[in-house]
C-alpha cells in the first residue's frame, strides 16, 4: 500500500464510520452488560455441560464486547468534554494575540499584594491566643512585619508585633512603592486562630492547660515539646499567608506532611480607635522582671475572688506592691528590690493606681509563655506591661498591653457604697 495508516484515516473521501455510532456505544455496552450478568446468573443456577454453549459462552461473550463499548463511549465523552468550547475558539479567533501572549508567558500574572511563608506556625498561634481577649483584630501589614491589635472598651489593648523574621518568605508589594497604602483590615481573631490549629499547632499548650489546677498557677516545663509532636519527629509544616489585593479574603494555606488545607477568611473595614495614649516621656517608673514572678503574684490574688487590683510602685520599700480585696478577704504582694527579683528598678516618685482584676488577668497568657516584663507607669496613670517573648532562631517577639486605671471619683464612689451596705448589714 502506497499511503500510509494514518493517510488513510484522515483522508476526506474516505472517512471512518464505526459499525455502532459514538451516540449509541454507551447504550450498546450497557445493554449488553446487563445481559451477561443475567445469562451469567441462569447458568449458575443451572450448572451442566448442555448449559455452556447456550447460556455460559454468550454470557462471556456479552460482557467482554460490553466492557470493551463501554470503555469506548466513556472514552470519547472524555475527548468530547476535553475539547475547547465554541467562545474559546471564538475568543481564540477573535484575539490572537492575546491568547499567543498569554500561552508563550510574556505577560506575567499579576502578584498578590502580600504573601508570607512560615515553619513556625506554633509559636504564632501562642503569640496571637496571648491577645485574644475580643474577637475582632485590626490587622496592619509594614514592610517589617504584621501587627495585629485588639481593644476592649477603650480600657485595655493588646498588640502583637509578628516580626518578618518569623517568616521564611515574606513580600509586601506596594503599588508605586507607597507606603501611605499599607494594607489594613479586620479580622475574625477567634476564626484565624482556629485555622491555624487544624494541624494540631496548639497541642501543647492545650495538654498543658488541661493539667494546670488553678487558673493562674506558674510553670516553667510550659510548652515543653512533646517526645511525639510534629517538630520533634521532623515532620515539619508551613504556613502561607496571602492577601490578593484590598478588600479581598485573607488565604491561610497551611501544609504538612503532604496535607494541605486552604481557609479563606472574611475581611472588614479597618475600624481601629486611637491608640490609648502612653507618654514615655514621662514615665513615673519602669521597672523590668520575669514574667513569672508576676504570674505567681496574680495567682496569690487570684483566690480572693478581687474584682480590683491597686498597683503602688514607691522609691522605698514596699518597692512594688500588688493587692486587692475581695468577697473573701483581701491580699497584698510585695516585691523586694534585688537584683535577683527586679532587673531594672527606677521610680521618680510614688505611683498607686486601680485597675479592673479581670482586664489584668487576661494577660496572664503573655505572663506564661515570656521571659522578662517591662512594668511600666505614666504621669496620667496609664500602666504599660511589655512581654519578651523568646522564638526560634534566637529572635524575640513583644507583646504590649496597656490599661487605663479607675478614675479617683469612681473608687470614692465604690468606697461611700461598700461603708453604706457594712452599716446596714
Amino acid at each position: 500500500m502506497d499511503s500510509s495508516l494514518v493517510q488513510q484515516w484522515d483522508a476526506p473521501g474516505s472517512p471512518f464510520l464505526p459499525t455502532i455510532g459514538k451516540g449509541t456505544q454507551f447504550l450498546v455496552g450497557f445493554t449488553l452488560v446487563v445481559l451477561g450478568f443475567t445469562l451469567f446468573g441462569g447458568f449458575a443456577l443451572n450448572r451442566s455441560f448442555v448449559n455452556i454453549p447456550i447460556l455460559g459462552v454468550p454470557a462471556s461473550l456479552a460482557l467482554a464486547f460490553g466492557t470493551v463499548y463501554m470503555f469506548c463511549a466513556v472514552g470519547v465523552w472524555r475527548d468530547r468534554i476535553s475539547q475547547p468550547s465554541l467562545d474559546t475558539v471564538f475568543t481564540t479567533l477573535h484575539n490572537p494575540s492575546e491568547t499567543m501572549a498569554s500561552a508563550i508567558g510574556s505577560v506575567p500574572p499579576r502578584p498578590p499584594l502580600f504573601r508570607a511563608i512560615t515553619s513556625s506556625t506554633r509559636q504564632i498561634y501562642q503569640l496571637l491566643k496571648c491577645i485574644s481577649f475580643t474577637t475582632k483584630a485590626h490587622v496592619q501589614i509594614t514592610q517589617d512585619g504584621i501587627r495585629f491589635a485588639v481593644d476592649h472598651s477603650r480600657v485595655m489593648q493588646g498588640v502583637a508585633f509578628l516580626d518578618k523574621a518569623l517568616f521564611s518568605k515574606y513580600a509586601l508589594t506596594l503599588p508605586d512603592d507607597d507606603d501611605s497604602a499599607l494594607p489594613q483590615f479586620q479580622i475574625n481573631l477567634a476564626a484565624f486562630l482556629e485555622a491555624l490549629q487544624i494541624f494540631g499547632a496548639s497541642d501543647a499548650a492545650a495538654r498543658q492547660a488541661k493539667a494546670e489546677a488553678e487558673s493562674y498557677r506558674s510553670n516553667l516545663k510550659n510548652y515543653r515539646p512533646d517526645a511525639f509532636n510534629h517538630q520533634t519527629l521532623g515532620m515539619t509544616g508551613t504556613c502561607c499567608l496571602l492577601y490578593e489585593e484590598d478588600g479581598s479574603a485573607l488565604g491561610i494555606i497551611l501544609e504538612e506532611t503532604g496535607v494541605k488545607t486552604q481557609c479563606n477568611m472574611t475581611t472588614y473595614l479597618p475600624d481601629q480607635p486611637d491608640d490609648i495614649p502612653f507618654d514615655r516621656d514621662d514615665l513615673t517608673f519602669k521597672i523590668i522582671m520575669q514574667a513569672k514572678w508576676l504570674l505567681d503574684g496574680l495567682s496569690e490574688l487570684a483566690p480572693m475572688s478581687p474584682t480590683r487590683m491597686t498597683i503602688t510602685a514607691s522609691p522605698t520599700a514596699p518597692y512594688l506592691s500588688l493587692s486587692s480585696g475581695g468577697p473573701v478577704g483581701s491580699a497584698s504582694v510585695d516585691f523586694s528590690s534585688g537584683r535577683e527579683l527586679l532587673e531594672t528598678f527606677s521610680v521618680r516618685e510614688k505611683w498607686t493606681q486601680s485597675f479592673k482584676f479581670d482586664l489584668i488577668k487576661s494577660a496572664s497568657e503573655a505572663m506564661r509563655i515570656a521571659s522578662k516584663v517591662s512594668f511600666r507607669g505614666d504621669g496620667q496613670g496609664v500602666l504599660s506591661l511589655q512581654f519578651m517573648v523568646e522564638v526560634e532562631g534566637g529572635s524575640v517577639s513583644f507583646l504590649d498591653f496597656r490599661f487605663v486605671p479607675y478614675a479617683e471619683n469612681t473608687l470614692e464612689d465604690d468606697e461611700d457604697t461598700g461603708s453604706e451596705g457594712a452599716e446596714f448589714d
